[in-house]
């Protein structure tokens, strides 16, 4: 048996994500970041794979993404505000860490596995700002879900997506905590 550490269990029993719309400046410095990425890469990955990368999204580069994201969902016909939201998810934001799950051919480890890994990576990076004093929110959105903006806003290769967008700074207030799951209610014991 491994040594309890008391704190990293509280850490993950209280942890909270804070909504992006709540994020400001300051954000991590690239220095600061370093070490949350390498425990963000610190997951689960069945053959060694790396079946995802990182991408550091900075104002500059969201203030772009945001004129895009306005021209892609007008050129999509789509209603005005769900464009409006996937805008206002870079124009409102100081810095994102987008994760791009990248699929490896392999017969080892099937894609589902993979994406899995890439979703963990995404938990991890939130958690680990968490755990190193900033907030953050792990979100998505149209936007990185169309396979035109993200090649051409993005750069992303063919096959690759968006897992996560994960929104980090400084929170300007905390929203309170919402209704946890009932783990007993959603619990099997298999006993035989």
């Amino acid at each position: 048996m491994t040594t309890p550490n008391p704190a990293a269990m509280e850490f993950l029993l209280t942890r909270r994500s804070r909504p992006a719309k709540l994020l400001r400046p300051p954000v991590p410095t690239e220095a600061e970041l370093m070490p949350i990425l390498t425990a963000a890469a610190r997951v689960p990955d069945h053959g060694k794979l790396e079946p995802w990368r990182f991408l550091v999204l900075e104002k500059p580069a969201l203030t772009r993404l945001a004129r895009l994201a306005q021209a892609r969902g007008e050129a999509l016909g789509l209603d005005p505000e769900r464009i409006a939201k996937g805008v206002a998810q870079f124009a409102d934001a100081d810095l994102i860490v987008a994760v791009v799950m990248v699929p490896r051919p392999t017969d080892k480890v099937p894609e589902l596995e993979q994406v899995l890994s890439a979703g963990a990576v995404c938990l991890t990076l939130v958690n680990a700002c968490l755990a190193s004093g900033w907030d953050a929110s792990w979100l998505t959105g149209w936007h990185v879900h169309d396979a035109d903006f993200a090649a051409n806003a993005l750069g992303l290769a063919e096959g690759e997506r968006i897992a996560g967008l994960i929104h980090i700074g400084t929170a300007t207030s905390a929203p309170p905590d919402r209704p946890r799951p009932d783990v007993v209610a959603i619990t099997t014991w298999v006993r035989e």
